[in-house]
C-alpha cells in the first residue's frame, strides 16, 4: 500500500527480497495509492511479470472502500468495476483472491453473489474472501454466495489481540479483558476453513505506531529481545512468530516496504516458539493469563 512513490528498482528489490525469503503472496487493494489502483499499477509497471512469472505468485486485491464517498460499496456494479480496474492496473487477466474490503452496512448479499458468480464464471477471480468481518456478517454473505469464503483479513498483533485475548479470559468477572470485543471470529474461521490474514502485525494498536523498540512496551521488548538473541533472529521475527505459532495457521500481512524488515520478518514464519514463550509474550504485552 506504500509503493506508489518507489522507483522501479526499489519495487523490484522489495519483491526479489520477498521471493528469496520464500514469499510469493502479494496483497493489494483498489484504494492503495494516491488515486484508484495506484499501487497496483506501480507494481505492474515495475515488475512487468511474464506469464510464467505471474503463475508463480499469488495476487490478492480488495474492493469495497470508496474514499470520497459513499465510503463502502458492495454493490454488483462497484465490485465488477473495481475488479476490472484492478485487472487493468495489474496487467493480468485474473486475480487469485478478491477480498471485500471491510464490512458494508448496506450490503445486499444477492448483489455480492451476482458479482462473484460473474467474476468466477469469467475466470477473472479464482477465490473470494473478506476483511474485518464478523461470523454473522460472513454467514449473511454465505446465505447467498455459493463460492467458499477462503480468507478473512483481520488486525492482529501481540499488542492488538482481541481475537485471542477475550477467549483466554472468558467468564472472568470484573476482568476488563473478559469483556467481549470479539464474536468468536477466530474460532469461527478455524471451524469453517477460513484463513485469517493478520494485518498490522507490528502495530501497537489501530495505526498507533509499532511496539517494536517502543519505550511504551519495555517489558514486551525485553522478552522479544531475549528470544531474538536466543533464536539468533531479529526482533521482528519474534513478533511474526507469535502470530504464526498459533495453530490457526494464519498468514501475516507484513505491510512494509523495507527489504530488510521483509527478510527479518520472514525468519519468524517457521520459528518454533514454545507454549511458554508464546504466553510469556502475551502476558508481557499486557494481557492477563488467569
Amino acid at each position: 500500500m506504500r509503493i506508489q512513490e518507489k522507483t522501479d528498482e526499489e519495487v523490484r528489490t522489495l519483491i526479489k527480497t520477498a521471493r528469496d525469503a520464500g514469499i510469493s503472496f502479494f496483497d493489494h487493494a483498489d484504494v492503495y495509492g494516491s488515486g484508484p489502483h495506484g499501487c497496483e499499477k506501480r507494481f505492474a509497471e515495475a515488475m512487468r511479470l511474464t506469464s510464467s512469472e505471474r503463475e508463480q505468485v499469488v495476487l490478492q486485491t480488495k474492493a469495497g472502500i470508496v474514499g470520497d464517498g459513499p465510503y463502502f460499496d458492495f454493490s454488483y456494479e462497484h465490485i465488477i468495476e473495481s475488479v476490472d480496474g484492478s485487472l487493468a492496473a495489474l496487467g493480468t487477466d485474473y486475480i487469485d483472491i478478491l477480498l471485500l474490503h471491510r464490512p458494508d452496512a448496506l450490503v445486499e448479499p444477492d448483489e455480492v453473489a451476482r458479482a462473484f458468480d460473474e467474476l468466477s464464471a469469467s475466470g477473472k477471480v479464482r477465490s473470494f474472501g473478506v476483511s474485518n468481518h464478523t461470523p454473522g456478517q460472513i454467514e449473511l454473505l454465505r446465505k447467498s454466495v455459493s463460492q467458499p469464503i477462503v480468507a478473512n483479513q483481520l488486525q492482529l498483533s501481540v499488542t492488538h489481540a482481541p481475537l485471542v485475548a477475550q477467549g483466554v479470559a472468558a467468564n472472568m468477572q470484573a476482568l476488563e479483558q473478559s469483556v467481549s470485543r470479539d464474536s468468536g471470529t477466530l474460532d469461527y474461521c478455524r471451524l469453517n476453513d477460513i484463513t485469517v490474514q493478520a494485518w498490522s502485525p507490528f502495530q501497537a494498536g489501530f495505526f498507533s505506531g509499532v511496539f517494536l523498540g517502543s519505550p511504551e512496551y519495555p517489558e514486551l521488548n525485553a522478552v522479544i529481545d531475549r528470544l531474538a538473541a536466543q533464536y539468533s533472529v531479529p526482533a521482528i521475527a519474534i513478533a511474526t512468530a507469535w502470530i504464526t505459532r498459533h495453530p490457526a495457521q494464519m498468514q501475516v500481512v507484513l505491510g512494509t516496504t523495507s527489504p530488510e524488515r521483509v527478510a527479518g520478518a520472514a525468519l519468524g514464519s517457521d520459528l518454533p516458539l514454545t507454549r511458554a514463550e508464546w504466553y510469556e509474550l502475551f502476558r508481557a504485552a499486557g494481557y492477563t493469563v488467569p
